[in-house]
């Protein structure tokens, strides 16, 4: 048999087989779901119950997470399990399952006078430091003569939020890349996130 002739009936004999294999992994890629242990990335678009746009990973890389290690708010987490890549759903946590209720005990006065004049406006978001370093935001509550009253809770907490998600790639544990660190008011949360608290004097 000429080589020519040989090499396409060794082709044609193997095609089935790599393509057997192909077709089978890429079964096994998609029959994968989100679950305790794998790595997961997702596209978001999260807003309030009026519909104002919070944050979107959309222009952006996904969001990756490993479901199950509280890396993520518990009411979104719970319902993105069993959902398989190109899934997507619409999801409403309210906010005992998020960033949990207004903490009335997190609102603090200070003297006006440590307050930078720029920040002296209702609504402004200042920069405080925890007692284990970690930097957080506060907001300015209300400016009385001489205080000011600063609301240490989440940016989010007390509201309830929605999301629209689609799942973009799942992957076993041996093939997890490392979990993306969140951002205040994105959905992945580090595990020692709590309702701020305010410091104690």
């Amino acid at each position: 048999m000429e080589p020519k002739i040989l090499a396409l009936a060794t082709y044609l004999a193997l095609s089935p087989i790599f393509l057997n294999y192909s077709l089978a992994a890429e079964k096994t890629k998609n029959e994968h779901v989100v679950k305790d242990g794998m790595s997961v990335s997702f596209d978001y678009t999260l807003k309030d119950t009026d519909g104002k746009l919070i944050e979107t990973s959309k222009g952006k890389t996904p969001l990756r997470y490993t479901h199950g290690q509280k890396q993520m708010i518990p009411g979104l987490e719970k319902q993105l399990a069993g959902m398989k890549v190109g899934d997507e759903k619409n999801v409403r946590v309210k906010p005992e399952d998020a960033y949990g209720p207004v903490n009335k005990d997190a609102f603090q006065e200070v003297p006006k006078d440590k307050i930078p004049a720029n920040g002296l406006k209702v609504g402004a978001v200042l920069a405080s430091k925890t007692a284990d370093g970690h930097v957080i935001p506060v907001r300015v509550a209300e400016i009385k003569e001489k205080t000011v009253v600063m609301d240490f809770n989440h940016p989010m907490a007390g509201k309830t939020l929605v999301f629209d998600v689609k799942i973009v790639d799942i992957q076993p544990p041996s093939a997890q890349a490392p979990a993306q660190p969140a951002k205040p008011g994105a959905p992945a949360k580090a595990p020692s996130d709590k309702p701020a608290e305010a410091p104690k004097k």
